[in-house]
C-alpha cells in the first residue's frame, strides 16, 4: 500500500494518432526501470511496445485499448494510462480521463495541434483535468516547437508557456535548455539515460533570457510572492515551481516541454515535471451522490481511514475471468474486504487485488485512496461505484457517445454462432460505445460502433480470440427521422370486449426541438387525465420513437406536450393510455412533415501541400462541405463536414490520390437533413424491402 498519498500521481498520456504516445510511455518505463529494454511500435524485433500488448495493436502499430501501468520516479509513485489516438476508440480516452488527476498532452513538432488533439483537449476540459504539454518528434524535418506552442494558444485557447527551448532542431537536436534552472541538458549514453548539465551555449543565451522573461510573466499571475521577487530581482527556482504548479492546477497555465521520445531526448525532465506540476489526489475535488439522502452531493476525501468509495471505470475479460479496473477515491480496499455495488445493492467480497503493468499483474494485499488497481471475479458494469462501510455513494459516470455506424454479421457455422454470442457479450460489457442487437424483422445480428475501424477491429477479434468466422454485410448508416412542424393531436382509444373495456383520451401537440432526442411535457390540470396515468402516456409516446414511418429509423428531436384528455371510471387503465398515446403519435406524426436526418462527420485530412487539389476534389465528390484549410508550406490541413454514408472506403481513395502520403481522422459532428433526391431513394428502398418481406 502506498503510504503517502501526496506522493501519488495518476496521469494519462493522450494525443492525436502517431504523435508518439506509446513510444513516450515506453521510454518512461525504461527510465524508471520498469522495463530493461526498449521496444518500438511496429519494431523490427517483433516484440512491439510494452503497452501495445494485443496482437492487433502490434500488427497495425496503433493503440486500440488503453493500458495501465505504474512506475516510480524520484520517490513518487506514478500510475500511467496510455490511451488510443483514433477517434473510433474515444471511449478509452473518456474513461481514462474520468479517473485520472492529470494528463500529458503529446503533440507532434511537425503536425502541431491536429484534429484529435482538439478532441482530447475537449475531453480534458469536460473532466477539468490539469495538463502539461510535451512537443515530441523535435528530431523530424520541419519541427517547430514555437509554432506548436502558438497553436496551443490559438486553437486550444491554452495559456501555453515554454519551460524549455531546444538546442538545435531536426537532425541537429542535441538537448534542451531548462528555463527554470537556466541550464543546458544533454542526454548521453546508448539510450539517453545519462543526463549532462552544462552552461547555456553562448548563441542561445539571449533567446533563453527572453523565453525566461515570458515564463516569469505568465507564472507571476498565479503568485504574489513571485511577482515581488521579480521586482526585487530575487527569483528562486522554488518560487517558479510553486507558481507554475498553482497555475497548472487552476487550469490557467499549460507548461510546455520539448524533446524526441524516439531519440531518447527530453523524457526525464518531463517526468520531473509530472512530479512537480501535476496534481496529487489531495489536489482534486471529487464529488459523489449520496443515494440514501436524495442524491445530495458529497465531497470525497483522500483519507485512508474514511469509508471506502471506488469507481469501476474499465472491464476486461482476462485469463482468469472478469478483470475490473477501479480507482479508489476514499478509504482503502484490501483482500477479503466486503463492499457493496451502489447501483445493484449487491455485496461482493474482494478475492484477488492486483496492480497492472500492461497485460502483466502484480498481486497486492491493499490499496489506498488515490490508487488505480484491478479486481478479479467481481460481476459489475463499467461506471459502477463500490462502497465499503456504511456509505451508499454513487459517482457520476463518464460521457458515452452514441454509435453512428452498424454492420450485419452472420456466423459461418454453428460453432461460430456460439462463439460469436460469447464474444459479443464480452465486447458490449467492456465497451459502452459498442452495441449489438438482433433485428426483429430480418433476424440478423447487428453490431454498432463509432466507425469502420472500430467495427473492423471487433470482427477481427471475434475471429482471433473466439475462433468465430463471420460474414460481414454492408455498413449501415444510423439515420434518424424527425418532425419539422408543430402538429396538434386529440385521440381517443376506446375498446369494448365484454366486461371492462379500455378507454383513454389524450390531447395536446408535438413540435420539433433542436437539442436532445425527446422531451415529454405534462400540462394536465384539473385531473382530466388521472395522475397515475401520466407516466403511461409518456411510455406510449416513447415506444413510438423506436421506428418512424419513412424508413423505419429511430425518431429524434421531438417535444410532446399533453394538455387535455378524459378518463372513464371503470375502463381507464395503464394499457388504455399507452394505446391512446401511440394512436395520438401516429395521428400527428404523418401530418408534421417528417424528414430523414443523416449523421455528418467532421473529417480532417492532413496532406502534403502538392496534393491539396486532389484531396479537395475527393471531399467535394462526397457531398462534403469544406470548413477551412491551414497551410504551413509543407503540409495542408483540410477541415470539412461529410455525410457518413459517403465516407465508406474513403481511406483507399485518399491513399491512391496522394500516393499514400495523406491521412484523415473522422468523428461524429451532428445530424443534418438528407437532400430531397436521396430522401426519396431511401424511402423507396424501404418500401420495397417491406413489400418483399410481406410477399415472403
Amino acid at each position: 500500500m502506498i503510504e503517502e498519498i501526496s506522493k501519488i500521481r495518476n496521469i494519462g498520456i493522450s494525443a492525436h494518432i502517431d504523435s508518439g504516445k506509446t513510444t513516450l510511455t515506453e521510454r518512461i518505463l525504461f527510465y524508471t526501470a520498469r522495463i530493461h529494454a526498449i521496444h518500438e511500435v511496429k519494431g523490427k524485433d517483433g516484440a512491439g511496445a510494452t503497452m501495445d500488448f494485443m496482437e492487433l495493436e502490434k500488427e497495425r502499430g496503433i493503440t486500440i485499448a488503453s493500458a495501465a501501468t505504474h512506475c516510480e520516479w524520484d520517490g513518487h509513485f506514478v500510475n500511467i494510462i496510455d490511451t488510443p489516438g483514433h477517434v473510433d476508440f474515444t471511449i478509452e480516452v473518456e474513461r481514462a480521463l474520468r479517473v485520472l488527476d492529470g494528463a500529458v498532452l503529446v503533440l507532434c513538432a511537425v503536425g502541431g495541434v491536429q484534429s484529435q488533439s482538439i478532441t482530447v483537449d475537449r475531453q480534458m476540459n469536460r473532466y477539468n483535468v490539469p495538463r502539461i504539454a510535451f512537443i515530441n518528434k523535435c528530431d523530424r524535418t520541419g519541427a517547430n516547437p514555437e509554432r506548436v506552442t502558438e497553436q496551443l494558444r490559438d486553437k486550444l485557447n491554452q495559456n501555453a508557456v515554454m519551460m524549455q527551448i531546444p538546442i538545435g532542431l531536426e537532425a541537429d537536436l542535441e538537448g534542451v535548455i531548462d528555463l527554470v534552472k537556466m541550464q543546458a541538458i544533454y542526454f548521453d549514453g546508448e539510450n539517453g539515460e545519462e543526463l549532462r548539465y552544462e552552461d547555456i551555449p553562448a548563441h542561445l543565451a539571449d533567446e533563453a533570457a527572453l523565453r525566461r522573461e515570458e515564463l516569469l510573466d505568465a507564472a507571476s499571475m498565479f503568485s504574489d510572492e513571485l511577482m515581488e521577487a521579480i521586482l526585487e530581482e530575487s527569483v528562486t527556482e522554488e518560487l517558479i515551481f510553486d507558481a507554475v504548479r498553482k497555475g497548472t492546477l487552476a487550469l490557467g497555465l499549460t507548461p510546455v516541454f520539448i524533446g524526441s521520445a524516439y531519440k531518447n531526448k527530453g523524457v526525464q525532465p518531463l517526468l520531473d515535471a509530472v512530479v512537480s506540476y501535476l496534481p496529487t489526489p489531495h489536489d482534486i475535488e471529487n464529488i459523489a451522490l449520496d443515494m440514501e439522502n436524495e442524491e445530495a452531493e458529497v465531497k470525497l476525501v483522500s483519507d485512508p481511514d474514511a469509508d471506502m468509495t471506488a469507481l469501476a471505470f474499465k472491464l476486461e475479460d482476462g485469463r482468469y475471468g472478469q478483470l475490473t479496473y477501479v480507482r479508489v477515491y476514499q478509504g482503502q480496499i484490501g483482500k477479503g474486504d466486503s463492499m457493496v455495488n451502489s447501483r445493484t445493492g449487491k455485496k461482493h467480497k474482494v478475492g484477488r487485488l492486483v496492480r497492472m503493468h500492461a497485460d502483466e499483474m502484480e498481486e497486492i494485499a491493499r490499496a489506498a485512496c488515490g490508487d488505480i488497481v484491478a479486481l478479479f471475479g467481481i460481476d459489475c458494469a463499467s461506471g459502477d461505484t463500490f462502497c465499503g462501510g456504511n456509505n451508499a455513494y454513487s459517482m457520476t459516470t463518464m460521457h458515452v457517445p452514441e454509435p453512428v455506424i452498424s454492420l450485419a454479421v452472420t456466423p459461418k457455422d454453428n460453432k461460430s454462432q456460439v462463439n460469436m454470442s460469447k464474444a459479443l457479450n464480452r465486447f458490449t460489457k467492456e465497451d459502452p460505445t459498442f452495441r449489438t442487437h438482433v433485428d426483429a424483422e430480418s433476424g440478423e445480428t447487428i453490431i454498432q460502433g463509432m466507425g469502420e475501424l472500430h467495427l473492423e477491429v471487433y470482427v477481427e477479434r471475434m475471429k482471433r480470440e473466439y475462433e468465430s468466422i463471420v460474414a460481414v454485410g454492408q455498413p449501415q448508416v444510423a439515420y434518424r427521422e424527425t418532425i419539422t412542424q408543430r402538429t396538434e393531436f386529440n385521440y381517443t382509444h376506446k375498446k369494448q370486449t365484454g366486461g371492462s373495456g379500455q378507454y383513454g383520451r389524450v390531447a395536446g401537440f408535438m413540435e420539433p426541438m433542436d437539442e436532445g432526442d425527446y422531451e415529454f411535457v405534462d400540462k394536465i390540470v384539473g385531473g382530466s387525465i388521472p395522475r397515475e396515468y401520466i407516466s403511461s402516456c409518456d411510455k406510449g409516446f416513447q415506444s413510438c420513437l423506436k421506428k418512424g414511418n419513412l424508413i423505419g429509423a429511430p425518431i429524434a428531436g421531438v417535444r410532446v406536450e399533453i394538455n387535455d384528455g378524459s378518463s372513464h371510471a371503470v375502463d381507464s387503465s395503464d394499457m388504455a393510455y399507452q394505446q391512446a398515446a401511440i394512436g395520438a403519435f401516429k395521428q400527428a406524426y404523418s401530418k408534421s412533415s417528417p424528414q430523414i436526418l443523416e449523421p455528418i462527420m467532421k473529417v480532417v485530412v492532413e496532406t502534403p501541400s502538392e496534393y491539396q487539389g486532389q484531396v479537395l476534389a475527393t471531399i467535394n465528390q462526397r457531398r462534403g462541405l469544406i470548413l477551412g484549410t491551414n497551410e504551413d508550406g509543407v503540409y495542408s490541413e483540410i477541415e470539412s463536414e461529410v455525410p457518413l454514408s459517403e465516407m465508406f472506403g474513403y481511406s483507399t481513395v485518399l491513399r491512391s490520390s496522394t500516393q499514400g502520403k495523406a491521412e484523415f481522422t473522422m468523428e461524429f459532428a451532428r445530424y443534418r437533413p438528407v437532400p430531397k433526391q436521396l430522401s426519396e431513394d431511401l424511402i423507396k428502398k424501404y418500401q420495397e424491402e417491406l413489400k418483399n418481406k410481406s410477399a415472403a
